[in-house]
């Protein structure tokens, strides 16, 4: 299940299907089924929380936090097994401007976010550049798919 929240006041300006639909496809071309929440947000409440997880000033455009990450080493019984992998956090605001100043449309940066966000709840990074190329190819791949303009890698 993909569940989308948007703050009431951003409601008409976001196409809740067409985010789905960006999430579904990332875990269709991983080969992943699990649940993750989206929430649609203000500017403050992320960057809140890039402070209290990242340590970081200021908002920025998605947050991703897995439900597990590489370190967990305690495995539950198959019938027990989650399929949880996490939220995905996005500053309306932020990603506004962002599509301005990109000259790209807001839904195709939404969709741009929500793919990213979600290849990173898969393990995906960007830490390295060879870790940034793989997931600038994936994510291109599937922008691609949907009819949004890839970014340069």
């Amino acid at each position: 299940m993909i569940d989308i929240e948007v703050m009431e006041v951003y409601q008409r300006l976001v196409d809740e299907q067409r985010l789905r639909e960006a999430a579904q496809r990332v875990l269709n071309a991983e080969h992943v089924q699990g649940d993750v929440t989206i929430l649609i947000t203000r500017d403050e409440e992320v960057a809140a929380l890039n402070q209290q997880y990242l340590g970081k000033e200021g908002p920025t455009d998605v947050l991703s936090f897995p439900a597990r990450d590489d370190t967990d080493t305690f495995v539950l019984p198959p019938e027990e097994e989650t399929t949880y992998l996490g939220d995905i956090i996005i500053a309306f605001p932020y990603t506004q401007r962002q599509a301005q100043r990109l000259q790209r449309s807001l839904m195709d940066e939404l969709i741009l976010l929500v793919v990213h966000g979600v290849l990173h709840l898969l393990g995906y990074d960007h830490a390295t550049p060879e870790e940034k190329a793989a997931m600038w190819t994936r994510q291109n791949e599937i922008l691609t798919e949907m009819g949004v303009s890839p970014l340069e890698a």
